[in-house]
């Protein structure tokens, strides 16, 4: 996958960014939402291991922003993940476009539905989420622990392309 929106671009990850990555995924400020606040402990040979398989890096400017991924899981569905890792390019929109394109291009290549999870405390991420068009389908209260032993609750979202609202246009 190689997509490209004005200075953006979302490709496959290549071993090349696995030390980014894996700095990023043990960076327990960039992973706490997730449910990692002491980060993955990940080597780079284990990120290089685990490329490919819709693992994707996000650019702003040829420069790594973040990550993303997506998965099918079932007939026509797409899970999708995003994290946009380096600070001074959060709270600036960047999320909403860089989905809009990912979200589009999944639509085009023949997905009829987009799905994700996220923390339930993470109400950045629901915001932008629903702005696109996601529709809350449940709450998962207490579904899991993090490292640090608290119960976490997570928000399961949906989808599909009559609802998707493109922030490119």
């Amino acid at each position: 996958m190689n997509i490209r929106y004005q200075n953006l671009t979302i490709r496959d990850s290549i071993p090349e960014d696995a030390r980014q990555l894996a700095a990023w995924w043990n960076d327990g400020a960039v992973m706490a939402h997730a449910g990692f606040p002491l980060g993955l402990g990940i080597t780079e040979e284990k990120v290089i291991a685990g490329l490919g398989n819709g693992r994707l890096t996000l650019e702003e400017n040829s420069r790594l922003i973040g990550e993303a991924c997506y998965r099918q899981v079932g007939d026509g569905i797409a899970e999708i993940g995003i994290k946009i890792c380096e600070t001074d390019c959060q709270n600036r929109g960047l999320g909403r476009i860089i989905l809009s394109m990912l979200i589009s291009w999944l639509f085009e290549n023949g997905f009829r539905k987009i799905v994700l999870d996220t923390n339930l405390n993470n109400l950045r991420a629901q915001h932008v989420y629903e702005s696109l068009g996601f529709r809350k389908l449940r709450v998962n209260y207490d579904a899991w622990t993090d490292q640090l032993g608290q119960k976490q609750s997570s928000v399961d979202c949906e989808l599909t392309e009559n609802d998707f609202i493109d922030y490119r246009k």
